[in-house]
C-alpha cells in the first residue's frame, strides 16, 4: 500500500537527512530558519516619490540649479540602469522548469527526454510539445523563453501586465555552483558599483546585514568596505532615512522651506560679501559648507516635509490600481513580508536612490519530496520579480534583474500530482551541474535587440553556454560555466553593454578572465539600450 505522505507547511524549516544540522546564518536561511528580512534598502530619499527624477524642490528658480552645483544634492544617482538581483537562497531550480536550457543551438534546442526530466519536466510537458489548452510548453512571450507552466512565469504575469512583454527580454547562463555553501562568490553589486552604479542616498543596498547584502559572498577580489550595502530592517526604516527637523513639524513644510531658504540667502550674502566689510571672515570650503547645509536643509523640507515616504503609501504599489493589493502587501505571512521587502527595495533603486540592490529570499534548498514547495515559493518569487518589472514600466525607467541562487537540484521522475505540484517531477536531491542563472532587461523604448547576424547567432547570445542532452552543464562551454567569479564577471559585462560601455570593461576588471574581445562579444547578449545617463522619467 502507498503510504500517505504527511502534509507540512511549505515554509516551515527544512530538515534534509543529507544535510548537517544548519549552523551559519547562511544555511538557516537556506533552510529556511531564518527568512530574508522584511526591509527597505537605503537608497536617495527622492526615489520614494512616484517620479523623483524630475525637480521636485518649490525652491525659487534662483537656488534650483544648485542642487547640483556646487552643493551636489544629487537627484538621479549616477543615472545609470536601476540594477536588482535576487539571491535565492539554498539551490533553487532556474533551468528547464523555469527558463529553458537547451544545447549548443541555445534555448530552443532541446534537451532529450531523460534530460528534461532530471529538471522536474515529465515526458508529456517537455519543451517541443504543446499543451492542447494552454499551446507550446517552449514559451517566449517575454523573449527570454520559459516553460509555459514556470512558476516563475506565472508568478511574474501575477504582477505585471502582460503588455509590458513586448518591451522585456533576457539571457540565460548555464553554470555550475556548489550546493550549499556559504563560499559562492555570486553576488555582482560591488561590480555593479565599479561600473558606475550609484545612488543620491547610498551607492548599494541589500536585504541582509552582510557584505553583500545577500546570501552569497562579493568575489573577493571585489571587496571594497565603501561599498557595503546599506540594510533596512522594514518599511518603516524608510521614513527614518530623512529627518526634517522639528521646524516642519512646528511650521509646516512650506514656511520651513521658506525659513531655511531665507537663512541660505541671508548666509551666502554675508558671506558673499567678505570683501565688502562684513564681519564674517570665512575661506570657501566653510563658505560652501555652511551655505550648502542651509539650502540642503531647505531642499529636505521642501521634498519630504509632510510628504509620506513609505512605500505602501505609493498607489502605484499599493491599493486598488497598484502591483499589491492591500491584503497581500499586509498579509502577516511570508507572502507578505517578502512583497513589503520588494515593494521598498525596487522604490528605492528604479527611482535613483541606490544604484544596485539585492533582494535574498531564503528556503530555496526545497528538495525532499514535494514538489508543490517548490512550485509555491518559485510562484512567490516570481510575483516580487514581475513587481520589480511593472513598477520600472509604471515610472519609465529601464532595468536590469539578474536571478541566481547557490547550486541547484534535480528529479528522479517521481510526479507530484497534488493542485501545486501540478503534475510535475518531485525534486530530491541537490545537483551543482543543472544550475543556471539569468538575467532580465526591460527597456521602456523597446525591447533590446539581440546581438548577432541571423536567428542562429542571436540563439546562441541568448543562451550564454549550454547543457548537454542529459541537462549536464557543458563546463568547457563559456569561461563562467565552471568559474562562479566568472559568471559574475559576465553579469557585470552585459550590464556595462547596456550602456555601450563594455569597451571599458578590460581596463576596470583588469584580471576578469572572460578571454579578449572577441570571446567577450560572443558573452555578450544585447546591443546598448542607453548611451550615457538615464533622462527624465516618464510615467506610465
Amino acid at each position: 500500500m502507498a503510504k500517505k505522505r504527511k502534509v507540512r507547511d511549505l515554509d516551515a524549516p527544512q530538515l534534509h537527512g543529507d544535510h548537517p544540522r544548519p549552523v551559519t546564518r547562511r544555511e538557516f536561511v537556506a533552510q529556511g530558519f531564518l527568512s530574508g528580512s522584511a526591509f527597505a534598502v537605503g537608497g536617495g530619499v527622492m526615489s520614494l516619490f512616484s517620479n523623483p527624477r524630475e525637480a521636485f524642490a518649490a525652491l525659487s528658480g534662483d537656488l534650483t540649479p544648485l542642487l547640483s552645483s556646487p552643493c551636489n544634492i544629487a537627484t538621479a544617482g549616477a543615472g545609470k540602469i536601476p540594477f536588482i538581483c535576487f539571491d535565492l537562497a539554498g539551490g533553487a531550480n532556474i533551468a528547464g522548469s523555469n527558463v529553458l536550457v537547451g544545447q549548443e543551438g541555445g534555448q530552443l534546442d532541446f534537451l532529450s527526454t531523460s534530460g528534461y526530466e532530471k529538471l522536474g519536466l515529465p515526458g508529456d510537458m517537455v519543451p517541443g510539445l504543446t499543451d492542447p489548452v494552454t499551446g507550446p510548453y517552449a514559451n517566449t512571450d517575454f523573449g527570454l523563453a520559459f516553460h509555459s507552466d514556470s512558476a516563475f512565469r506565472r508568478g511574474i504575469l501575477g504582477s505585471m501586465n502582460p503588455a509590458r512583454a513586448a518591451n522585456l527580454t533576457g539571457a540565460i547562463i548555464p553554470a555550475r555552483s556548489d550546493n550549499d555553501t556559504s563560499n559562492n562568490p555570486h553576488n555582482p553589486l560591488y561590480g555593479i558599483a565599479r561600473a558606475g552604479a550609484n545612488g543620491s542616498i547610498v551607492r548599494l543596498a541589500g536585504t541582509e546585514n552582510s557584505d553583500s547584502g545577500g546570501n552569497s559572498m562579493i568575489p573577493a577580489m571585489m571587496m571594497n568596505p565603501e561599498f557595503r550595502p546599506t540594510k533596512v530592517d522594514r518599511p518603516s526604516d524608510v521614513t527614518a532615512l530623512v529627518d526634517t527637523g522639528q521646524l516642519v513639524g512646528i511650521l509646516g513644510p512650506n514656511d520651513a522651506t521658506a525659513v531655511m531658504e531665507s537663512i541660505y540667502r541671508l548666509s551666502d550674502k554675508k558671506m558673499g560679501t567678505v570683501d565688502a566689510g562684513q564681519q564674517v571672515t570665512a575661506s570657501a570650503v566653510v563658505k560652501d559648507m555652511v551655505g550648502c547645509g542651509y539650502l540642503k536643509a531647505a531642499d529636505i523640507a521642501d521634498r519630504f516635509g509632510g510628504t509620506p515616504l513609505d512605500p505602501g503609501q505609493d498607489p502605484m504599489i499599493v491599493g486598488p490600481g497598484g502591483i499589491f493589493s492591500d491584503a497581500e502587501f499586509n498579509d502577516g505571512g511570508r507572502d507578505g513580508q517578502e512583497f513589503r521587502k520588494t515593494a521598498s527595495v525596487m522604490k528605492l533603486v528604479m527611482n535613483g536612490f541606490a544604484g544596485a540592490a539585492c533582494i535574498e529570499m531564503g528556503g530555496y534548498d526545497y528538495h525532499g519530496g514535494q514538489r508543490r514547495e517548490g512550485e509555491v515559493k518559485d510562484f512567490r518569487a516570481g510575483r516580487c520579480m514581475g513587481a520589480c518589472i511593472e513598477y520600472a514600466a509604471r515610472i519609465g525607467v529601464p532595468l536590469m534583474m539578474y536571478v541566481f541562487s547557490d547550486g541547484s537540484l534535480s528529479s528522479n521522475g517521481v510526479i507530484d500530482n497534488s493542485i501545486d505540484g501540478r503534475g510535475k517531477g518531485e525534486w530530491v536531491s541537490d545537483n551543482s551541474s543543472t544550475a543556471a542563472s539569468f538575467f532580465m532587461v526591460f527597456n521602456p523604448n523597446g525591447r533590446a535587440v539581440l546581438r548577432g547576424a541571423n536567428a542562429a547567432e542571436q540563439a546562441m547570445h541568448q543562451q550564454l553556454g549550454y547543457m548537454d542532452a542529459g541537462a549536464n552543464v557543458a563546463r568547457a562551454a563559456t569561461p563562467a560555466a565552471n568559474n562562479v567569479n566568472l559568471l559574475v564577471n559576465t553579469v557585470i559585462l552585459n550590464y556595462m553593454a547596456l550602456h555601450g560601455e563594455e569597451g571599458n570593461f578590460a581596463g576596470l576588471f583588469p584580471n576578469h578572465g572572460l578571454g579578449d574581445s572577441t570571446l567577450r562579444d560572443r558573452m555578450t547578449a544585447f546591443d546598448a539600450i542607453v548611451q550615457g545617463q538615464i533622462g527624465p522619467l516618464n510615467p506610465s
